[in-house]
């Protein structure tokens, strides 16, 4: 009888077979940890528009261009990043052994070891690139994965199951699919480490879950990432980037953009420049453009229009970027035209939950210090946004300001270089991956000392003397 990979029994029985192929293999190569990257990276590229087809079709429709780029291309990077650095990473890092547990001819250094098996929990708004990604560093890392994807998006979960199979025996990876009951008797597995990307709620239960078997977690989350419109920024370049960030994955990005500060006067002129920004990628319209992505399913859909009519009900400015007017009343998709809500009360959902979608709030302010008080006054989000050119301001900001990461004149960008660690802090995350931060993450870090043949630390030894006692004050002295 076939083995139910999705029964706890099912999980538990793979996650053995992937730790005894750990210890029985030993610390895989850097070879052998090449040529697991090199299989994803074929994969990926042998595999990548089918990946993308799927995508489409689990979001009613997603921009194939889109997912090129973020899923299919932004894995492969990572994936090479990683296969180009990955000897030198592992290479033991020197320590200085230090008296009076050192001698000279003592040594003190850092080994990289594999932790063993990383269970990858990932989300359906960037299904294959939040798998991939990961997968970098621990490959890098010489680790084994169990990957649980999203059941939002179940065409390109089962796909990349069936893919991975292919490219991978279940000692080094397996793909369990299936719904909520499936991922909270994943959460429960001995892994050696679990990496999660979701929701701060789900991850609170991650988390308990982790915690009964002192399973070490890199949290990947989210929260309201702000922008700060400073005064000398150029307005329609700002506006072009920030709604080229907000209407990206119709704005089902963890790092979207979520609120703006834009100053008092230039509140008309923003939503002037938002509106161009708009016209001008999506000069056809929205609601049949191959460019603009659907909201993922009617849930979510439904939530993201709650935001719109509570903010109207309730008097809020509420104005739609619609630039050929369409009717988005009747569609085959889920698609929702971008919105922007100016200077919404603090009581309104839009600026209480994490929006996920293409809604933008705009709250206008006077002085800089006291968009840093409101942001300080609220979680510490995954991404802070900063558009100016006043060096003094740029430093106020960020030095004031706690956050995962900060992109300058742009946003979401800081989340696309490899070279820099990517993780939130707080309510938005804990622990980092990307490039060698990935490498570190999923390695332990063994502390490996080794002492000199000399026996003059034979005087640490009872009996104590005086030469022992004079050594140990020179120790405690200022």
């Amino acid at each position: 009888m076939a083995l139910d990979s999705a029964s706890g029994s099912g999980m538990s029985t793979i996650l053995a077979k992937q730790k005894a192929a750990h210890i029985r293999d030993g610390i895989p190569s850097a070879v052998k940890r090449i040529e697991w990257l090199d299989r994803s990276i074929d994969l990926l590229v042998t595999h990548g528009e089918a990946l993308s087809e799927a995508m489409r079709d689990d979001f009613g429709h997603r921009s194939m261009d889109q997912s090129a780029l973020t899923d299919i291309a932004g894995s492969i990077g990572a994936l090479k990043f990683a296969k180009k650095n990955v000897a030198k990473w592992m290479r033991p890092e020197k320590r200085k052994a230090e008296f009076p547990l050192g001698l000279l001819g003592s040594k003190s250094e850092i080994r990289y070891q594999p932790k063993g098996v990383i269970g990858v929990i990932s989300p359906w708004n960037f299904p294959v690139n939040l798998t991939f990604a990961p997968l970098a560093g621990v490959f890098a890392a010489g680790n084994r994965t169990m990957i649980k994807p999203s059941e939002f998006t179940e065409a390109t979960s089962e796909l990349m199951k069936k893919l991975l199979a292919q490219y991978y025996d279940e000692e080094e990876v397996a793909v369990i699919t299936g719904g909520p009951e499936v991922g909270a008797e994943f959460t429960k597995l001995a892994f050696d480490h679990i990496i999660f990307t979701g929701a701060t709620s789900i991850a609170h239960h991650v988390m308990r879950a982790a915690a009964d078997n002192l399973v070490p977690l890199t949290l990947e989350l989210g929260g309201k990432s702000p922008v700060i419109l400073g005064r000398s920024a150029d307005i329609q370049k700002a506006a072009n980037r920030i709604m080229a960030g907000k209407t990206l994955n119709a704005g089902q990005i963890c790092l979207a953009p979520d609120y703006a500060f834009v100053p008092q006067e230039k509140k008309a002129e923003f939503v002037s420049a938002a509106t161009k920004a708009i016209e001008t990628m999506y000069p056809t319209g929205l609601k049949d453009n191959a460019d603009y992505t659907s909201v993922v399913n009617q849930r979510h859909y439904d939530r993201i229009m709650s935001y719109i009519e509570e903010a109207r009900d309730k008097g809020a400015e509420v104005i739609e970027l619609n630039p050929t007017g369409e009717n988005f009343s009747q569609q085959p998709h889920h698609k929702i035209p971008p919105h922007i809500i100016v200077d919404p009360s603090e009581d309104l959902k839009v600026m209480q939950d994490e929006i996920f979608g293409p809604v933008l709030p705009i709250k206008s302010y006077g002085e800089t210090k006291d968009a840093v008080a409101y942001i300080n006054g609220h979680p510490r989000p995954l991404g802070l946004y900063y558009f100016g050119e006043d060096p003094a301001e740029k430093d106020f900001v960020l030095n004031n300001t706690t956050s995962g990461g900060v992109t300058v004149n742009d946003v979401i960008f800081h989340v696309a270089q490899e070279d820099l660690p990517f993780g939130g802090v707080g309510p938005s995350g804990m622990g980092s991956y990307h490039g060698r931060e990935g490498f570190y993450e999923f390695s332990h870090k063994k502390s490996v000392y080794t002492q000199t043949g000399s026996e003059m630390l034979a005087m640490m030894r009872p009996p104590y003397t005086d030469k022992f006692r004079k050594q140990v004050q020179g120790r405690v002295k200022r």
